[in-house]
Formats: structure tokens, C-alpha cells, sequence
């Protein structure tokens, strides 16, 4: 990484560049004789009494003392992707909400407040994509008492690592005390590769409603009600793929000879809105595992999608899923932003 200007290392951001993305090399042992350099790169979100906060794409806050900084420069926006769709963070986030609808919101400008009886945090988080109309400390004061009105923990959705997202808003939570509690990928592909995934497909059932089965497999089912069915069910086109149980003792799943009393073997979520196919609650049963049964479940959603006309996919996984993470790589999926879960203190 070249900070030199004739052979001298140059800092050349100021505190009027917080908001913009930069490059900085720091000292990390004080100086002196053998001195040791790491480089940061991330949005600039503050420079106050002489330290600078810097996130990265992956939401982590890195906080350097004014001094030890040796080089810095503004450096564009990361590079358009080479593979897969283009698309925006403002689409892709708008895309991701409607396929996870909460069962009451309430807008507050540009935000908006969601809540489903606690059934996951995306349906139970404030959705901040905009201008709230009211000064950061008041728009989450009112956040609070939203959710405490509904006897629910306050949480923010917030984004980092793509143009456009909110790295000055996650600095600005934390420094009102709200925590991270959880981060996910965002990742997309194109999605007619996914569809021609080598997959038995005739072994998996599409239907638009879960069934009892479904839901017995689906791991978040944990506090069942109707609010859940109806997180469940939100969405332009919504499906859901399940792959029928055991047969006997042989292992076998799927066919005419599947047990239909058997727990399914696996199951999954997809919606499709516009060219989007978004997919969701991918799980396969832990007996089940290793022999390519979330790959058929991906390919059967994705051909179903792409009967309806979509053409790109989408999905969100835990970072500490490095099992979920290797599966979706292998079908081309690539991050293309990360969403974080912020909880009031």
C-alpha cells in the first residue's frame, strides 16, 4: 500500500474527511529502532481529542491515537464486484426486508420500527434506512420507548462494507452505549447457477404454506404462534421446499416410499420478488448432513424462482457458520455487505 510522495510517508486526511473511506498506517510499538507498522483501512466515523475511529467493513470499531499515525489518504470506494449481479445497497436492503415481514411497523421518517412478538431480530429490529426526522439521540430515544411499549429489547439493523452503508450510524450507537450483538453476510450470485446445481430435485415438495412438518424441522420454532406464521408467510412469492424423511433402515430419503410421519430430512424458504430470489431457513437434519441435501433444496427453490423470472439471489448467514459459509462459496455466493444487530444497553 504506497503513502509516499518522493520517498516520504504523507498523511493526508484531516478531520474534516470523517464519513469517507481511508487508508492509515500506524505505529504500533511506540517507535524507536525496529519499529512495527499495521495498516487500517474503513470508513473514518470520528477524530476527537486526538484519537480517530475507524470501522471496517466487518463493523469492527479500530481506535487510533493521533500520533501514532504515520500515513493516511481517502482511497475510493471498494471495487465494483466481478462476478455475479450488480446491485446497490439500498436495493438489496429493501429486497431483504420485504422477504422477512414483521406483524406491526411504524415509520419514524425514514426509519421504521418492527415488531413480531420477539420472533427473530430482523422482524423485531428499527430498519434505518434514511433520515429519522429527528436528531440521532432523540430518533433512538423513541426507539427505546417503542419497544419498551411492546415489551420487547430495543435493537437497530444497521449495515457496513458497501457504498452507501452505515458506518457513521454504528459508531454513532455505540457511542450512546448500544451493543453488537450479532453480525451476518449479506451474500449474492447469479441465480441460474445455482438453479443447475447437480441435484436429484424430484425429491423435494414445494409448496406455498409451511406444514406441521416443516415447522417441526425449522429450528426457530421454538415459541410457536400465529405471529411466526405470519414472518413466515410475508413476502411477494413465498415458497417453501421440504425433503420428505428416512424411509426404514436404509437411509434413503425422498420418493414415493418416504415415510410421511418421519421428521423431514430438510427444508428451506425462498421469495421472489421481481428479479430477487432470496432464500431462508436452509436446514437439514443433523443425520442427514454431508450428502448434498442442502444443495437440493437450493437447486429446487432456485429453479421455482427462476420459472417466475428472477435472475439474482440472495441470502444472509452468520459469520461463525463456517459450514453455511463453505456451501454458499461453492455455489458462487459472495458478501456483499454485512448487517449488524445493536441492542440498547
Amino acid at each position: 500500500m504506497e503513502f509516499t510522495i518522493g520517498g516520504r510517508l504523507e498523511v493526508r486526511i484531516t478531520p474534516a474527511d470523517v464519513g469517507k473511506r481511508v487508508s492509515v498506517r500506524r505505529r504500533t510499538d511506540g517507535g524507536g529502532t525496529g519499529a512495527e507498522f499495521t495498516d487500517v483501512v474503513g470508513v473514518l466515523t470520528s477524530w476527537n481529542n486526538g484519537v480517530l475511529s475507524i470501522t471496517r467493513k466487518s463493523g469492527e470499531s479500530v481506535h487510533i491515537v493521533e500520533s501514532s499515525v504515520v500515513a493516511g489518504k481517502v482511497v475510493p470506494a471498494a471495487p465494483a464486484r466481478r462476478r455475479g449481479p450488480a446491485a446497490s445497497f439500498e436495493e438489496l436492503a429493501s429486497a431483504t426486508a420485504r422477504a422477512w415481514q414483521p406483524v406491526e411497523s411504524e415509520a419514524l421518517g425514514d426509519w421504521r420500527l418492527r415488531a413480531a412478538g420477539g420472533f427473530t431480530r430482523r422482524a423485531n429490529s428499527a430498519l434505518p434506512l434514511g433520515d429519522p426526522g429527528l436528531p440521532v439521540d432523540e430518533a433512538l430515544g423513541r426507539v427505546r420507548d417503542w419497544y419498551e411499549e411492546r415489551g420487547l429489547p430495543a435493537y437497530v439493523q444497521t449495515a457496513t462494507g458497501a457504498e452507501g452503508t452505515q458506518e457513521l450510524l454504528c459508531a454513532e450507537l455505540e457511542r450512546h452505549g448500544w451493543r453488537r450483538e450479532v453480525s451476518a453476510e449479506v451474500r449474492i450470485a447469479a441465480l441460474a447457477p445455482v438453479g443447475d446445481l447437480e441435484a436429484d430435485v424430484r425429491a423435494v415438495r414445494l409448496t406455498r404454506e409451511p406444514d406441521a412438518a416443516w415447522l417441526a424441522r425449522y429450528q426457530r420454532f421454538s415459541t410457536p404462534g400465529p405471529h411466526v406464521l405470519r414472518v413466515l408467510g410475508s413476502g411477494p412469492s413465498v415458497w417453501f421446499a421440504t425433503v420428505p424423511g428416512a424411509t426404514g433402515d436404509t437411509g434413503d430419503t425422498g420418493g414415493a416410499d418416504a415415510d410421511p410421519d418421519a421428521p423431514p430430512a430438510a427444508i428451506g424458504r425462498c421469495v421472489v420478488d421481481g428479479r430477487w430470489a432470496g432464500f431462508m431457513a436452509v436446514e437439514v437434519a443433523p443425520e442427514q448432513r454431508r450428502r448434498g441435501l442442502g444443495t437440493t433444496v437450493m437447486a429446487a427453490l432456485a429453479r421455482r424462482a427462476l420459472d417466475e423470472g428472477a435472475s439474482a439471489a440472495w441470502l444472509q448467514v452468520e459469520e461463525d457458520n463456517e459450514g453455511a459459509r463453505a456451501l454458499y462459496a461453492g455455489m458462487g455466493f459472495a458478501a456483499h455487505h454485512r448487517h449488524h444487530h445493536y441492542r440498547s444497553a
